[in-house]
């Protein structure tokens, strides 16, 4: 719950909720997860990038710009809402890249922007774990200087909407250190082999790179501070996962209390059972928690807090480490229907177990967070 939403913040989320509901109910998830190969319209996502899904971390000169001055608190909004309707869409890896191209991109880059903000282009983020400091060891994926550009070689790991990226940044290990290439997803020496995805409107891919030449006016930032791009790029991503999960969480706990008002047992709704209420009241503070943990790493990050990386894991490592418990408790609050294809429960629990895995699990950000406090 927000209590410190602007006027217009509140107007903007309500815009989005009531979009999402109209355009992609849950019906329409299950019906893109079994019918559309991509998992997403290219004219829905253009619709919702027309409400400023992809503007919220692009600068104003580059066709950006958000709401509160804090864009990514902004961008919260929507991947709570996602999260609360399992909507499709490359919401987290369109925006990872956008913002990265954004702060830093050269001027030519502004076409690919205009395509990114306007929902006419997607973006993915194909990251090394090595070169993320985060999660497995990869490949990895190499680069090799060439000339004023580099040379690509590796194999990535399961990389979201990679079949359906238009362009593709490329985090990868080099003997100087970490390496950002940016390059379109059809560029020579690029295979794109589709992965399996626990999501039903998630689409993941791997991507093989040999010998793919990139030119130097594709490398982004400058060395001394890639390992810092890097991080921001992650806390951007990580705060987005946390909110749609939170989104994801609430709603599951929603309806698991309405469905436990409406069942009756002994001639009593379940609700009116003393343990279940216990239950029920454990799970909502670890949703509130959860909220206010993605409210306050975001807050971080666009203030550019020095605690913003320890804040980010404390988001993940939290929500990662209750949503299983919660998920479970719901299943089993609704009985036998909760383990059904029918129910919506396990469209919530692919959402979240996907979300929990990626860019580090609870337990990677546990470390980070045990590294923070010098431990």
């Amino acid at each position: 719950m927000h209590f410190g939403l602007s006027d217009d913040q509140q107007l903007f989320r309500d815009t989005t909720a009531k979009f999402l509901e109209d355009t992609c109910p849950l019906d329409e998830v299950r019906r893109l997860g079994a019918d559309e190969p991509d998992g997403f319209s290219r004219a829905w996502w253009r619709r919702g990038a027309e409400l400023g899904w992809v503007s919220m971390l692009v600068s104003e000169e580059h066709g950006g710009g958000c709401i509160s001055g804090q864009g990514l608190a902004d961008l919260v909004l929507v991947a709570e809402e996602m999260g609360r309707r399992v909507s499709p869409g490359p919401l987290i890896p369109t925006n990872v890249v956008a913002a990265a191209l954004s702060r830093l991109g050269s001027p030519d880059r502004g076409k690919e922007l205009a395509g990114l903000v306007a929902g006419e282009t997607v973006a993915t983020w194909c990251a090394d774990p090595s070169a993320l400091g985060i999660g497995a060891p990869g490949g990895p994926l190499r680069a090799v200087a060439h000339g004023d550009g580099y040379v690509l070689d590796g194999v990535s790991g399961p990389v979201e909407a990679a079949g359906q990226a238009d362009l593709v940044l490329v985090t990868a290990v080099s003997d100087g250190g970490p390496v950002q290439v940016a390059l379109p997803a059809d560029a020579p020496g690029v295979t794109t082999v589709p992965a399996q995805s626990l999501d039903l409107v998630r689409r993941f891919a791997v991507l093989r790179f040999d010998g793919t030449e990139v030119a130097g006016e594709s490398v982004l930032g400058e060395p001394a501070s890639t390992a810092a791009d890097i991080e921001r790029q992650l806390q951007d991503a990580v705060v987005l996962q946390c909110a749609e999960m939170a989104g994801a969480l609430d709603r599951v706990l929603e309806f698991t209390i309405e469905y436990a008002q409406d069942r009756f047992s002994f001639g009593r709704p379940l609700a009116s059972y003393q343990a279940l209420k216990h239950r029920f009241a454990d799970m909502k503070l670890w949703v509130e928690a959860s909220h206010a943990s993605t409210t306050a790493a975001a807050r971080a990050v666009d203030t550019g807090s020095d605690h913003a990386a320890e804040l980010i894991s404390v988001a993940k490592s939290y929500i990662g480490a209750h949503a299983p418990t919660i998920l479970g408790e719901c299943v089993q609050l609704h009985g036998g229907i909760g383990v059904t294809w029918d129910h919506d429960l396990h469209l919530y629990s692919r959402r979240v177990i996907q979300d929990q895995t990626q860019f580090g699990t609870p337990r990677d950000h546990r470390e980070r967070v045990a590294v923070a406090a010098g431990l």
